[in-house]
């Protein structure tokens, strides 16, 4: 089993920035590729982005691209979602999530076998 715990979300003000923390415990050598997906008040778990096991690939929402960074420190077994210039729209439960499946399923939420319990983000207009 493998346990994820995400921590950084909170309630920032369109324009700025969070980091968010995933630290991962357990079977760790199972967290292959690991994702950021979110979730909506309303509306069904999405994909934000992706990093694969060394980090060497990654990949993004296109609603994300170019404001947000997925990166890894497997030394330190955690993840982080770097978000900036956040948009109203941004606003959800942030979960990290793992898998070891192929890297071609990234996008897919439902590939994800693993879960954190989620951390909530809030962005103000």
């Amino acid at each position: 089993q493998v346990q994820l715990v995400e921590s950084g979300g909170g309630l920032v003000q369109a324009g700025g920035s969070l980091r968010l923390s995933c630290a991962a415990s357990g079977r760790t050598i199972s967290t292959g590729n690991m994702a950021w997906v979110r979730q909506a008040p309303g509306k069904e778990r999405e994909f934000v982005a992706a990093i694969s096991r060394y980090g060497g690939s990654t990949d993004y929402a296109d609603s994300v691209k170019g404001r947000f960074t997925i990166s890894r420190d497997n030394a330190k077994n955690t993840v982080y979602l770097q978000m900036s210039s956040l948009k109203p729209e941004d606003t959800g439960v942030y979960y990290c999530a793992a898998t070891s499946t192929d890297w071609a399923a990234r996008r897919l939420v439902s590939a994800y076998v693993y879960w954190g319990q989620g951390t909530q983000v809030t962005v103000s207009s």
